[in-house]
């Protein structure tokens, strides 16, 4: 992976973290750098698994690739949340 796709992907994973977090009911109880950590690394989880199932580079806007990355945010933020609550 070269630099100009690592930034692509931190920049990526902030809109998946703020998305993710956007999906999950109610208030959460995490800060927004844990949003951001938590978006950048189902970014680069859900790449990994859209190309181990063949649906990341495909014609025109990867919806897939999207939707994997934005439900593991979402479960994402909703973990820590929790864990954050039983503190």
């Amino acid at each position: 992976m070269e630099i100009s796709g690592i930034i692509s992907a931190i920049v990526i994973g902030i809109v998946i973290g703020v998305l993710g977090r956007l999906v999950v009911p109610g208030r959460q109880r995490i800060g927004i750098l844990w949003t951001i950590a938590v978006g950048i690394v189902a970014a680069l989880v859900g790449a990994a698994i859209a190309s181990a199932f063949d649906v990341a580079d495909t014609k025109g806007i990867d919806w897939i690739e999207w939707l994997i990355q934005i439900g593991l945010a979402a479960l994402g933020v909703a973990a820590l949340d929790r864990a954050k609550a039983r503190r």
